[in-house]
């Protein structure tokens, strides 16, 4: 029941009261005061909650006054975490859904320090490592991933180069056909997302876009390209990304005589890329076509749909050449028209090469942590990394690189109520020590049964309760004691009674033999 009450309490938090919000949408701004209650920001129709509910370390502050002017709303307050070497924000989820994450860093000054140059930590999703904040050079990190669980923790953990903080959590559902490179064993950091040939608004998301995807506009001041643009609302769109219209009616073409569109960036990590184009034609009356080359890959050709959204991209991962990524659109001997592009997306590849914890396993403590209120450095995956380990938890890694939780030290954890049932879940368990506790109530049946009958369950006074054999010293002297006196006036007691029986009867001494191994036999 605990199990059930802990995820139902997160998914009616996540559950959205403003009006025309997409179904799904949670939105933490990260330090605002649980009295000050949750908004809607006006401009965009979002609904965002205090982050209480889904954190349990951290302090609150606010940006500096003087930094406030043009920054939303979630960006003015901030939760830090000096303390602990990993802190993790817990959102609500639905196994197999695919998701975007995002965390939004805006310094702010707010520690008073003017130190957000050389300040940097990193971002785990689950027990994977996400991405690098560095708040001095942007603010904003997204990952795109399917959900293993009920829940997903997002993790802060200080690197030695400054405390971690967030300003806002936000979580939104995906379509499952969306993004066909996100795999329950992979997902994807965003690298970065941009339209093309717009020269309105800086950056475009929701409600224009109903995943609420930041689409940042990039300088198209470039001599080499002119912009495009079409005022028809009726853009076809497709499944496979679902790009708005709002993206898709501007674009760049490549200006006067040229054949060639080219985007490259430079990158000496070795991290893998993954590139995804959009494309929406504003003209049916001439050739447009075009290959397109991923570094030194084979050609890919395409020509854009009138008024309807396609896409070209990248079906492995690639790795920039001598520290440069190039994305080349060449026109065709066929086309009339020259290369044109709307938009397009940038992600890296978050490798899922770490340990976690059987999912039956971390459901089961999670309950058991929210029904006691058990705190200490309990939060993101129980066992891994092993140097986040929760305290008191011990693991055993099976197969395939699953964690199992086999030992349990609750004792003097100042734990109220009844045992839960919720440690019968913990298959794998081989020892529990709940002793030192304000514990009452039965103990579950099914509790003694773990682990084939062999769990080792310490709890109040009585030693092992699992183990009968197993008493404490003090329990097996007096039970020995008792034996050595209960005994032989036993055998007194039957002797004087046979032969009362033997006088009156005149018994043979065979019934007497039998009357007294019947007696002490018993």
């Amino acid at each position: 029941m605990a199990l059930l009450l802990f995820f139902a309490a997160f998914l009616l938090a996540a559950v959205p009261p403003a009006a025309g919000q997409r179904k799904g949408f949670l939105s933490i701004d990260c330090g605002l005061e649980a009295d000050s209650g949750a908004y809607t920001d006006i401009d965009r129709g979002i609904f965002y909650v205090p982050d209480g509910p889904y954190v349990d370390a951290g302090e609150n502050h606010e940006v500096a006054a003087d930094l406030k002017e043009g920054h939303i709303r979630p960006d003015l307050t901030i939760r830090s975490f000096p303390s602990g070497m990993r802190n993790c924000y817990t959102l609500p989820t639905d196994a197999g859904s695919k998701y975007l994450v995002r965390v939004v860093a805006v310094y702010g000054n707010y520690d008073g320090k003017n130190n957000s140059v050389g300040l940097q930590f990193n971002l785990h999703i689950g027990t994977n490592y996400w991405d690098t904040v560095q708040p001095g050079r942007r603010p904003v990190y997204e990952a795109l991933f399917v959900a293993w669980g009920s829940w997903a923790p997002v993790c802060l953990v200080n690197t030695g180069q400054g405390t971690p903080f967030a300003s806002s959590v936000e979580l939104r559902p995906l379509g499952s056909e969306l993004y066909p490179a996100v795999m329950a064993n992979q997902s994807i950091r965003l690298y970065t997302r941009h339209n093309l040939g717009s020269t309105t608004a800086h950056v475009t998301r929701y409600p224009n876009d109903p995943f609420d995807r930041y689409w940042w506009h990039q300088d198209t001041n470039n001599p080499m390209w002119e912009n495009l643009t079409t005022t028809s609302i009726n853009i076809k769109l497709e499944s496979s990304f679902e790009v708005p219209a709002a993206i898709l009616k501007d674009a760049v073409q490549v200006a006067g005589n040229g054949t060639i569109l080219n985007i490259k960036w430079q990158d000496n990590t070795g991290r893998q890329f993954a590139v995804f184009l959009h494309f929406a034609d504003f003209q049916d009356s001439q050739v447009r076509e075009f290959n397109v080359y991923f570094n030194s890959g084979p050609p890919n050709k395409y020509r854009p749909h009138y008024l309807a959204a396609g896409f070209v991209y990248t079906t492995r991962w690639y790795r920039a050449i001598d520290g440069e990524f190039n994305v080349t659109l060449a026109a065709t001997a066929e086309s009339v028209l020259p290369p044109m592009l709307n938009a397009y997306e940038i992600y890296t590849l978050i490798v899922h090469d770490t340990p976690t914890t059987f999912q039956q396993d971390v459901d089961a403590i999670w309950a058991i942590k929210v029904e006691y209120g058990i705190k200490k450095n309990w939060m993101g995956d129980p066992c891994f990394p092993s140097q986040f380990k929760w305290d008191g938890v011990e693991c055993r890694n099976t197969t395939d690189n699953i964690l199992r939780v086999i030992s349990i030290d609750l004792s003097n954890s100042n734990l109220h109520g009844v045992i839960s049932s919720n440690f019968t879940l913990l298959t794998a368990l081989e020892y529990l020590n709940l002793s030192g506790n304000q514990l009452n109530g039965p103990i579950p049946d099914s509790l003694c049964k773990l682990n084939e009958g062999s769990l080792v369950f310490s709890y109040g006074s009585n030693g092992d309760v699992c183990n009968k054999t197993n008493l404490p010293r003090s329990k097996k002297r007096a039970a020995t004691l008792a034996i050595s006196i209960a005994a032989p006036v036993l055998v007194v007691v039957s002797l004087f009674i046979t032969y009362l029986i033997w006088r009156a009867k005149g018994r043979s001494n065979s019934a007497l033999v039998t009357l007294l191994v019947f007696r002490y036999t018993r």
